[in-house]
């Protein structure tokens, strides 16, 4: 048997129907035992590699106060949108959490804020 270069099996493969096409598939795919299915690891693939990233959402806690507790209660009342005086009543609570369920990169901006002002905090 001749052999056939690309450019001719795939100009024969241009000239066949749908039909047939399918046919050639099954038929190549019961010859040699290999299956023309996409593979399934490669469509969970990006999943994982955002699992292994880290969580998507998280909580920011407050440890505690730390020295300067009365600018942590500002730092508090300005991140949370609370009164004074529940800003103060979460502060003294500690550890209690400030935040939750938000994007990481947010809640290390706000644990910034805080620790500015002088207070403990942990992302998680």
């Amino acid at each position: 048997m001749a052999k056939l270069t690309k450019e001719e099996i795939i100009a024969s493969l241009k000239e066949m129907t749908v039909l047939e096409l399918n046919e050639l598939v099954k038929a190549v795919e019961e010859e040699f035992g290999v299956t023309a299915a996409a593979p399934v690891a490669a469509a969970a693939a990006p999943v994982e590699e955002e699992a292994a990233k880290g969580p998507v959402e998280v909580s920011l806690f407050l440890k505690s106060a730390g020295a300067s507790k009365v600018a942590v209660i500002k730092a508090v009342q300005a991140i949370t949108g609370l009164g004074l005086m529940d800003a103060k009543k979460m502060v003294d609570a500690a550890p209690v959490a400030i935040r939750e369920h938000i994007s990481e990169s947010e809640a290390n901006s706000l644990k910034e804020q805080l620790v500015a002002a002088g207070a403990e905090v942990e992302v998680k």
